[in-house]
């Protein structure tokens, strides 16, 4: 007999067990028309469908599955992919029935039926809205033909802001340590409460600065993947790089390692992460900021962090190839030499035999037929003598060309007239010499113009010119302090340099 209890409590837990494993989420929406619907999920800077209900019968919306819904924020998603709203998933509330209305008043007619949670959290979501709802009525209500006018829709501004900041302070401390209270630490900014004064009187915005980027990230979860999990946390992430963090290559890369430090190496959220910066910096069109690019390469891929983060392992090698190529053209790199033939003397080049050599073998017997002669030819970027060398490669042909050409020679004879030093070392990437020297005395370049006579240079993977016209400023050193710049950014470009070096003095 107690072997038979046993073995019936046993099957009851079993039971029990079982009932609470996977998810059920059940949605009764009046007046909806719909024929389907999806339950969709964020997942750092995507939203990413978890299910899809066929069967909806009188506004009734189930879905369900065996196992547990990872913790996060979802959203129900209409047949024609509009979201409904949005509800949290967290271990309390796999097993969630909500109604609402399918109409304008979706969100107050909102509930849950069987989480107190999730009821505050639509609260909280209905007071946010209604309190920007109110903002934009007052916005439209006054008409700004004053000063004052203006200051009192500030005024108001404020107290809105002050109405949420205060609403949303007191729903992280009452829901301090649930999923829902973390997300929604994610969306609240950290200020100071009282605002600092200098010795002056003036506000004191260093201070100001220093305890918003100190506790930015407080209380966030970076080991988490369920931190991920909000329409919060990419945008926090996006604000913090371009917002908060100097704008600096050096620092840029101090803190992404502080970040991906503070994540687990196997978790989803340290994936994402790592792709995320990877592909922002290798993409930024911030000058100097490939830097950061690199950074990710030579720290995270070349050293086996990357694991696991492509399905294609080629897709780690070609990033890792991709940054050596861009590593010796990073500003404050030393410029990569090159071995150039001037553009008068191209008929020479040509009586040697190069522009008839059909492939590389012939070209190769050509080159140390008269290496001798060609050698002395050579115009070295190394040897051009200037404060500043501006470093062209350019195509006669490339319509864009065309337009930056003209405006980089106006550039240069600006700074000429202003007694600068600076030479210009043009390279013509084609070998079309005829056409190249007639553009030349066409358009007067007084320029050092040259072009790869030889076939020595291989300029296009040396200084990854993909395309046309490609800009470089060199100083007297030749280090790079300026790239990919466009011809109008010539004069205004070298006026920052110098002061910026003035600065370092």
């Amino acid at each position: 007999m107690k072997k038979f209890l046993f073995a019936t409590v046993f099957c009851f837990f079993s039971y029990f067990a079982i009932g609470q494993s996977g998810y059920e989420i059940t949605i009764k929406l009046k007046n909806c028309n719909d024929t389907l619907a999806y339950l969709t999920y964020y997942q750092f800077d995507k939203t990413l469908v978890k299910d899809t209900c066929t069967t909806i019968k009188n506004g009734k919306i189930v879905f369900k599955g065996k196992s547990k819904l990872d913790k996060g924020i979802y959203s129900l998603v209409s047949q024609r992919k509009a979201i409904y709203f949005d509800f949290f998933i967290d271990d309390n509330t796999q097993k969630l029935e909500l109604e609402s209305e399918a109409s304008e008043n979706i969100g107050k007619e909102l509930k849950a039926l069987n989480s107190p949670l999730e009821n505050e959290f639509f609260g909280y979501i209905e007071y946010i809205n209604q309190q920007n709802k109110d903002f934009q009525n007052y916005k439209q209500s006054v008409t700004l033909a004053t000063k004052n006018d203006t200051l009192e829709l500030n005024k108001k501004q404020k107290e809105i802001e002050k109405n949420i900041n205060d609403f949303e302070e007191k729903f992280l401390a009452k829901h301090n340590g649930t999923y829902i209270g973390d997300a929604i630490n994610l969306k609240v900014e950290k200020l100071l409460k009282d605002t600092p004064k200098t010795a002056e009187g003036k506000t004191d915005s260093i201070q100001i600065y220093n305890y918003y980027k100190k506790h930015y990230w407080d209380n966030v979860d970076f080991k988490d993947d369920a931190t991920m999990r909000n329409p919060f946390f990419n945008i926090k992430i996006k604000r913090y790089f371009e917002s908060v963090v100097v704008t600096h290559p050096d620092s840029v890369c101090v803190e992404i390692d502080k970040i991906m430090k503070s994540s687990k190496p196997e978790s989803l959220l340290y994936k994402l992460l790592l792709a995320h910066f990877t592909y922002t910096y290798e993409t930024s069109k911030l000058m100097g900021f490939d830097k950061v690019f690199v950074h990710m390469s030579d720290n995270y891929f070349k050293t086996g962090k990357a694991e696991g983060i492509y399905s294609d392992n080629d897709v780690v090698q070609k990033i890792i190839k991709r940054a050596d190529k861009l590593k010796p053209l990073l500003v404050g790199s030393k410029a990569q030499d090159l071995f150039m033939i001037k553009a008068e003397d191209y008929p020479k080049m040509k009586a040697m035999g190069f522009e008839n050599a059909k492939n590389s073998e012939e070209m190769t017997s050509v080159y140390y037929k008269n290496v001798d002669e060609v050698t002395k030819m050579y115009v070295k970027l190394s040897d051009v003598k200037a404060e500043y060398t501006i470093l062209i490669f350019w195509d006669v042909d490339c319509g864009h060309c065309q337009k930056e050409v003209p405006i980089l020679l106006d550039q240069y004879n600006e700074l000429i007239k202003e007694k600068k030093d600076v030479k210009v070392y043009s390279v013509y990437m084609q070998h079309e010499g005829d056409k190249y020297l007639k553009y030349i005395d066409e358009h007067k370049l007084p320029w050092i113009n040259v072009y790869d006579g030889a076939h020595y240079n291989n300029a296009v993977e040396k200084y990854d010119v993909y395309s046309t016209p490609v800009i470089y400023i060199l100083d007297k050193n030749k280090v790079i302090v300026a790239k990919r710049i466009d011809a109008n950014q010539l004069k205004p470009m070298i006026k920052a340099i110098e002061a910026e070096s003035k600065k370092g003095k």
